[in-house]
């Protein structure tokens, strides 16, 4: 009988095995590189404001929902860890001067769009006509009770017929990239809005999906930031006597006769196990950890081609200010882009942590801009020269902030704290390939396809984490995943229980 098993990461995914593992009585043992857990969940304190690097929302977080199933087995489903999203945020478009509230009532969003684009009605009514269909279904954790590897005929089955009453919006032109479905809209703003409500490979479903979610009053911030929800998986952990090591940085996983035995740490400690679950960055478990030892020419391709999360750079200010009539979320599509090493950035995104006083004191606010922007620019500046390094990260701050300042005046002379984390920086704390937060990226292309849980050729290892399934619903359930095939491969039966 297998009992010891050694989790690599304490993000949400090594958290969400340990509790699982602990359930069905191994005895788990996570390692974590950084201080504390969450991954590339992470905020940290400056001053007077708490920095949250992390979880934008969570969807299908209430009761009734398989989310929300899953959150309460981990013990993270109180509800003061959540603040409801009233509306998603505000989409400013410079070049044609439209400025619009996406607001969570999708009749009165689609009706606005149409008044402002009428010679695009059409496609605007397809789009929103699927999200009402989609409304009021359970979406945010379809297909994930089990791993693909234990699933049946009448798993297959049982999700057929609950997809039935949409499924045709998950098939067809609703499948296409939203970048591709918009090339037959006319009007230019029109194409920027829908391709930035999310991302511009996300396919149109996707879309649809996160709209419906939206309009069901099922998606909420994390009230007390994503670090405490990262805790509290941490403090079910533990109570059920889960051990976790921080600082420990694993350099090799060990093996024996292709089997997984145990890991390493880079001061040269050995933990001898019986299984060994890596939650941590997939290339650098398969191609360092592993040797590349245990791959195939799928797996190859997958490094080789697929594309991956591109890497943010978060200014985030302490600000002397409170932005109460502000919605948190908001996109700006610049007319004159700005310059970040050899890249234009035209895209903004901006939160406002005003929907709790757990992120500064009375009267001040957290206000942040997110910018996508490549890895080997910040990596190779902070490697050549650390005061050239921080010298842009504060140009880059001071110039988003000038780029956002027309928009909420008098916030330039407002700043108390400022705080630039670049890729370089998610790297350092995360260890994750290229610094992409959230692996592959989640395009048209490759949403629905699975990676591999289980290595070709190696017995007693198994993989979670963002590389494995996406999103926040994706990533706690494959560290679920790998318990319930760890289970399955000692022949006990998984068992799973509330907190």
């Amino acid at each position: 009988m297998r009992t010891k098993v050694a989790i690599i990461g304490g993000g949400l995914a090594g958290l969400s095995a340990g509790c699982y593992a602990a359930m069905n009585g191994f005895e788990a043992h996570i390692f974590e590189h950084h201080t504390v857990p969450g991954g590339v969940a992470a905020a940290w304190k400056r001053g007077d404001y708490l920095i949250d690097g992390g979880i934008h929302f969570v969807m299908g977080y209430k009761p009734g929902t398989g989310m929300f199933k899953l959150l309460n087995e981990l013990g993270a489903a109180e509800p003061t860890l959540f603040t409801d999203m009233n509306d998603y945020g505000k989409f400013i478009h410079e070049s044609s001067g439209v400025s619009l509230a996406v607001t969570a009532d999708i009749d009165e969003l689609a009706s606005r769009l149409k008044t402002l684009a009428p010679v695009d009605a059409g496609i605007i009514d397809e789009i929103f006509n699927g999200a009402r269909k989609l409304r009021g279904h359970d979406l945010g954790t379809l297909g994930m009770s089990q791993p693909p590897e234990l699933s049946s005929i009448f798993t297959w089955a049982k999700e057929t017929w609950q997809m039935l009453p949409f499924a045709r919006y998950f098939a067809g032109r609703y499948s296409e990239k939203m970048s591709d479905f918009i090339k037959e809209v006319h009007t230019p703003w029109l194409k920027d809005f829908f391709c930035y409500l999310f991302m511009p490979e996300s396919p149109v479903w996707f879309v649809m999906m996160c709209l419906a979610i939206v309009a069901d009053k099922q998606t909420g911030y994390l009230a007390r930031g994503c670090q405490v929800f990262a805790l509290e998986i941490e403090k079910r952990f533990k109570k059920m006597g889960g051990t976790i090591t921080y600082n420990a940085t694993v350099a090799k996983i060990l093996t024996e006769n292709d089997r997984a035995v145990g890991i390493q740490l880079d001061d040269g400690k050995e933990f001898q196990v019986d299984d060994v679950i890596s939650c941590g960055d997939s290339y650098n478990t398969i191609f360092n950890l592993l040797e590349g030892r245990y791959i195939d020419e799928k797996i190859t391709r997958r490094y080789e081609t697929r594309p991956l999360c591109r890497p943010y750079l978060m200014a985030s200010y302490g600000v002397k200010r409170e932005f109460k009539d502000d919605l948190p979320f908001n996109t700006i599509l610049l007319r004159k882009p700005v310059m970040v090493g050899d890249e234009m950035i035209k895209n903004l995104f901006i939160r406002i942590f005003n929907y709790s006083a757990h992120f500064a004191t009375p009267g001040k606010s957290v206000f942040q801009i997110e910018i996508e922007t490549g890895f080997d620019h910040w990596f190779d500046l902070q490697k050549a020269s650390r005061t050239d390094y921080e010298s842009s990260k504060a140009n880059v701050a001071k110039e988003l902030l000038s780029r956002v300042e027309k928009y909420y005046p008098g916030i330039t002379g407002q700043v108390e704290v400022t705080d630039v984390a670049t890729p370089y920086t998610t790297w350092r704390y995360t260890l994750n390939h290229r610094a992409s937060w959230g692996g592959w990226m989640l395009s048209a292309d490759n949403i629905l396809q699975n990676a591999e849980r289980r290595l070709p050729g190696l017995r007693n290892f198994y993989m979670a984490g963002h590389w494995v399934l996406g999103g926040v619903p994706g990533v706690l359930y494959s560290g679920r995943h790998a318990v319930q095939l760890m289970c399955h491969d000692d022949g006990k039966k998984f068992v799973a229980a509330s907190a």
